[in-house]
């Protein structure tokens, strides 16, 4: 068996060595029924593979219609009238 991989049962029983175990030495792999069931990961690790691959702006900028001529036009009437 891998050093990073626990049968289920075991993981049940050492739950917290697990935890310490995913903290410091990375993600580990639980089996159910001798195949890889689960995953158990730091919250850093976590946070790491859930954060967007690039912000907002520069999404943006790669898209396609980046370039796309917009034309806004808006409209110069006066606001309608409204009873308070």
């Amino acid at each position: 068996m891998l050093k990073n991989q626990w049968q289920l049962q075991d993981a049940k029983n050492k739950f917290s060595r697990l935890v310490e175990k995913a903290q410091h030495n990375g993600p580990q792999v639980v089996t159910k029924h001798g195949k890889d069931a689960v995953v158990v990961l730091s919250i850093d690790e976590y946070k790491k593979l859930i954060k967007p691959k690039k912000n907002l702006v520069k999404f943006f900028q790669s898209s396609p219609l980046a370039t796309a001529e917009l034309e806004i036009k808006r409209k110069k009437d006066s606001p309608r009238d409204i009873e308070l």
